[in-house]
């Protein structure tokens, strides 16, 4: 009988707590290397929480219940006398009522209530980032792999920084207070998948594991979806970014006043995919700097529309102060785009030499880079070509399934 490492087709289970495919790299993440897997000849289900992952048909998906609570619908609602039977939903109450992010922890015990009747069912669990007591639990009956896309150390710092009041600061402690647990669960881990060079350093830093334990495994981009539109004239002077968040780490405060120090010089459109938090700091620092005309917030867009913007546009710019990968940037590349990138993280592993880096945190850079693009032309569309060149030959989803599946089958020979 061959063993399980040797098989040509792995019985593989991925487990996601939260998996918005179009809110997210960890949502894009599962959808795409489940299909990719899957496409490899592999036998893949996903146990997610909510929202609904979108997969493709042919891959299984098993929805574990909750009270998801960070659903519109039900933010600040009390529990009902049948929920509170259960202890897990009560500390998941708790937690958000609190201002905490209890999802990982609660749902890395659903996963292992599900999983205890169903091991039989697979070859390896592969978590994406979730890094749950129950996870621990999981990885004592079969072999077990953890995907830390960065470590979120880095989102905490960066957030505790931007406050300026202490209420602020202790209303970001208690949002991050799930660190504690993820520092814990991922020294267990013997192997884990990360995404960029940049990514292994700062988790083996932040979370004290060995590098030894660590395997790069860049993330694909899904060419299927983002590719050139040769046929749509690109905008004169029209940016786009694909972040409208309010979170510090993405950037979007030092685009816009680099934005405001252009349009003083010349007309310009910023076109950003998205919607701002409502009464947030972005939609508040856009009315300081008077940039209502120039600024555009389309809100949420299908993918016939999101490619058709990145074929109008003259610039992609991906402003952000830290990326453990960055998508943006080459979802971009992908479609032909020339990319102003900060190097913040991983984004000039992505970059290479097919773009423009700058350091983060830094808009006089981010306005001289985008000035410099829009001057020329020539050197805008020689970015373009190349960044789309070096998507195909290193950024496939194909190529991350394969070297995922590497890690499965070293992790599940070590188990043996």
């Amino acid at each position: 009988m061959r063993k399980a490492y040797e098989k040509d087709s792995l019985r593989i289970c991925l487990i996601s707590y939260r998996s918005n495919p179009h809110c997210g790299g960890q949502g894009v993440y599962i959808r795409n290397l489940s299909r990719a897997l899957t496409d490899l000849g592999h036998d893949v289900e996903v146990v997610a929480g909510p929202p609904d992952p979108q997969l493709h048909d042919d891959v299984t998906l098993t929805m574990l219940p909750c009270l998801d609570l960070f659903a519109p619908e039900n933010m600040f609602r009390f529990l009902r006398p049948r929920e509170m039977a259960n202890p897990i939903n009560i500390i998941e109450w708790l937690g958000v009522s609190t201002g905490g992010f209890p999802e990982p922890f609660t749902f890395g015990f659903r996963a292992h209530k599900y999983l205890r009747n169903n091991f039989k069912k697979f070859d390896i669990v592969h978590d994406n980032q979730s890094l749950s007591f129950g996870l621990r639990n999981i990885s004592r009956f079969i072999p077990t792999v953890a995907t830390i896309h960065h470590p979120i150390t880095i989102d905490r710092d960066i957030a505790l920084k931007s406050a300026t009041a202490t209420w602020e600061k202790l209303k970001h402690l208690k949002w991050f207070s799930f660190l504690h647990m993820q520092k814990q669960i991922s020294q267990t881990i013997s192997h884990i998948i990360t995404v960029s060079d940049s990514a292994m350093n700062d988790i083996s830093n932040e979370f004290n594991i060995p590098k030894e334990r660590f395997r790069v495994v860049p993330n694909g981009i899904n060419t299927n979806l983002f590719y050139p539109m040769p046929e749509i004239a690109r905008g004169k002077n029209r940016i786009i970014v694909t972040n409208s968040a309010d979170m510090p780490l993405k950037g979007l405060y030092f685009l816009l006043h680099a934005i405001s120090n252009i349009s003083k010089k010349r007309d310009i459109k910023l076109i950003v995919i998205g919607a701002p938090k409502k009464n947030g700091i972005v939609e508040k620092l856009v009315r300081d700097l008077e940039l209502e005309r120039f600024v555009t917030f389309t809100g949420r867009v299908d993918d016939d529309e999101f490619v058709r913007q990145y074929a109008k546009a003259s610039v992609a710019v991906i402003p952000s102060v830290y990326e453990g990968f960055g998508l943006p940037v080459g979802e971009a590349m992908a479609c032909g785009v020339p990319v102003i990138s900060t190097s913040g993280g991983a984004l000039p592993e992505v970059v290479g030499d097919a773009g423009i880096i700058v350091p983060p945190s830094d808009h006089e850079a981010l306005s001289r880079a985008i000035t410099d693009l829009l001057d020329n032309p020539v050197k805008a569309k020689e970015l373009g070509v190349a960044g789309y060149k070096r998507v195909q030959e290193f950024f496939t989803w194909k190529k991350a399934a394969e070297k995922t599946v590497d890690v499965y089958r070293e992790a599940i020979r070590d188990y043996s």
